[in-house]
């Protein structure tokens, strides 16, 4: 029986801190544990401390979790939370992403300083995004406007939105919905147009593979919708790269046992784009998500890919 409490490792953002705080609730709930059992630890990770740069410059997606995983190597966590589109498709040995929370909204918004709307921008506004994704579909959308690099805690970039830094920027709407700022965006955008980050909206939970107590702890939680689901699109980002050096989109919805793909790959600058919507069983979500990457990856042809290393 277990005596100490669980170990939850996050990061120290306001969002990172809701979503550890969902997952605790959830698991109070299913198991009918007090909070007294919950430990909630904040560490701080290099993607966190370094805000100057863009993430494909100083190592990508790596930087939010590594002395996060360090911990859970080495026991001192029992488990930790992450935002599902933050982590590599590549985990250290040893290490697995098994469970998933029910996904929110996946959409972007969009945040106007002067303006409700992307369309209504006038030439020349500056929009800033940390996302390769973003920013490519920005510049594919609105080749007359001036994208630029824009990382920080959600609050952070707020108040340079606010500042007048920038004449709009993106956020995940299911982050602000966690928030409870959703009525910040000015527009939420339509993902067949502007089609999410692979995994966005969902919250993934890592453990160490071995560690039974633990799976058994986590599994009343898992929402098998979300976990097939962010199985097909993190399929997708695994046979293309995966990095944050990608502009990579990937979208999938269920519908009883088939799974429907949509994805897209980008030149950084936007010009050029390949999208491929396919459909299969549930069952072989993550092979159908890889099989998409892989069509994609041979349509495009080698030279396509030259800007993003």
């Amino acid at each position: 029986m277990q005596t100490k409490p669980y170990r939850i490792g996050t990061r120290g953002s306001p969002l990172a801190l809701a979503q550890a705080h969902e997952t605790r609730d959830r698991l109070m709930a299913a198991h009918g544990l007090p909070e007294e059992m919950f430990e909630i630890v904040v560490l701080s990770t290099k993607g966190d401390r370094i805000t100057d740069r863009a993430l494909a410059a100083i190592g990508g997606k790596g930087l939010f979790t590594e002395e996060i995983e360090e911990q859970l190597h080495s026991g001192a966590l029992d488990f930790a939370v992450h935002s599902s589109k933050d982590m590599p498709t590549a985990l250290p040995e040893g290490l697995t992403l098994s469970t998933f929370l029910p996904r929110a909204d996946p959409r972007d918004a969009f945040i106007g300083r002067t303006v409700k709307n992307l369309a209504d921008l006038p030439a020349g506004a500056i929009v800033g995004s940390a996302s390769l994704r973003r920013q490519a579909l920005i510049r594919r959308l609105r080749p007359d406007i001036e994208v630029v690099i824009f990382r920080g805690s959600v609050q952070t970039r707020l108040q340079k939105l606010a500042d007048g830094a920038v004449d709009g920027t993106f956020l995940a709407y299911a982050g602000l919905t966690r928030l409870g700022m959703q009525h910040v965006a000015t527009e939420v955008l339509d993902p067949k147009e502007f089609i999410p980050a692979p995994a966005q909206g969902a919250i993934c939970i890592e453990q160490r593979e071995s560690d039974e107590r633990i799976s058994a702890l986590l599994a009343p939680i898992n929402d098998r919708d979300t976990y097939d689901a962010v199985a097909c699109e993190r399929g997708f980002l695994a046979a293309l790269d995966g990095s944050c050096r990608t502009p990579i989109a990937g979208h999938a919805l269920l519908d009883g046992d088939t799974i429907r793909f949509s994805g897209l790959i980008l030149t950084p600058d936007g010009r050029q784009a390949h999208d491929i919507a396919v459909e299969g069983l549930r069952a072989e979500a993550q092979a159908l998500g890889r099989a998409a990457g892989e069509t994609l990856r041979g349509r495009a042809g080698p030279r396509f890919f030259e800007d993003w290393v």
